[in-house]
């Protein structure tokens, strides 16, 4: 039947850039790899340099994961040729929509794979920091900093990630003042690196009774987190480490001790807090993660040789220079101002539909490498 004669030609015709993924990803390679460091796994005192054994079985995790998406993908696009052939020799008409519908997940599967290919940074495999500041503006601002939050949190869920709170200040009436999340999962930081910077709010405020309108900023920073594997040098004497109650939404058992803690890094101005972990030691632990991941983000961002030569200043925020605008009147739109991506439907992108302008991101350094 035609509709299943151009369904199956559509799809082999996407066989070539799945042949070209292949190439891209180095599966063979890969394998070859994995192959190794299970002989080294399986040596004679592996096990006793517990950092340097923690670091190889996380490779061996990284690249395996690689190999089963790939073969994923692989095998569903064999099974979606098959179901296509099956259903053309019954004739049975009734079957189209399914296969439709495996061709367009295998299309949106294929370009995901092949866009994760161009995330080549040391750190973008890692999981993602992302740190929200209100503009001024109070609580219309606050109110816009949490719908983000909420925004990045739906993203996580649609890619399987994972997503915790590890510090929040609550609004003055509504919304947040600041949070930090911690997105995590494969290549996490790798796609949403693409989200730095400040992102502009254009709507009618319901907090306002004279139902103008309202433009609001909110800032976001997003680095890579930093595991023990490694080392940041950071003098201690370059440290302020202050404790105090825990804030916010969380019940009566939140404020009774003071448990939460507050790292600055003297030199630079830079503040990392955690106040969701049960104890100090857990809240401490996150915090200075926290702080070594950022001084090295700012590091490799600036190309300094080391973490003394980071500046303070370096770390401002311009709030006129958005990457970003969400528009919800006079019509609905929200347009990336470095790709100029755009998408007419906002709910669908505050629900989490952030893909489009990410890969747009991607596709652009990617070009942008390639020119240089």
């Amino acid at each position: 039947m035609l509709q299943f004669e151009e369904l199956r030609l559509e799809l082999l015709g996407e066989s070539e850039k799945l042949n070209e993924l292949k190439a891209a990803l180095g599966l063979d390679e890969m394998k070859k790899e994995i192959a190794e460091l299970e002989t080294q796994m399986t040596a004679d005192g592996f096990w006793d340099d517990i950092k340097s054994s923690t670091a190889v079985q996380q490779k061996k995790s990284r690249l395996e994961n690689k190999v089963s998406t790939y073969e994923k993908l692989e095998a569903d696009f064999n099974d979606a040729l098959m179901m296509i052939e099956l259903s053309d020799e019954e004739g049975d008409l009734d079957l189209f929509d399914d296969c439709r519908k495996s061709v367009d997940a295998i299309k949106t599967e294929l370009e995901s794979q092949t866009l994760s290919t161009l995330l080549t940074g040391e750190y973008d495999s890692h999981n993602a920091i992302l740190t929200f500041h209100a503009g001024a503006g109070g609580t219309e601002a606050q109110d816009w900093a949490e719908m983000l939050v909420r925004m990045y949190m739906h993203w996580s869920e649609r890619h399987g990630f994972n997503a915790s709170m590890v510090d929040y200040l609550d609004g003055d009436e509504a919304g947040l003042k600041s949070a930090v999340l911690v997105i995590s999962g494969e290549n996490a930081y790798g796609f949403l690196k693409s989200e730095n910077g400040v992102h502009r709010l254009v709507r009618v405020s319901p907090f306002d009774a004279s139902g103008r309108r309202h433009t609001s900023f909110a800032s976001l920073e997003v680095m890579p987190e930093i595991d023990d594997t490694i080392e940041v040098d950071i003098n201690p004497d370059d440290l302020r480490i202050d404790v105090y109650r825990s804030s916010g939404a969380g019940g009566q058992k939140v404020n009774k001790t003071s448990s939460a803690v507050r790292i600055t890094h003297i030199p630079t101005g830079i503040v990392t807090s955690c106040q969701v972990e049960r104890s100090q030691h857990q809240n401490r632990e996150v915090a200075m993660r926290m702080l070594k991941s950022r001084l090295i983000e700012i590091k490799e961002r600036e190309h300094l040789d080391k973490i003394e030569d980071i500046k303070g200043v370096q770390m401002e925020i311009g709030w006129g220079s958005q990457i970003r605008s969400y528009v919800f009147m006079p019509y609905t739109l929200v347009k990336d101002h470095r790709t100029g991506f755009e998408m007419g439907n906002i709910n669908a992108v505050m629900d989490g539909d952030l893909d489009g302008f990410i890969n747009a991101y991607l596709k652009m350094e990617s070009l942008n490498k390639l020119q240089n």
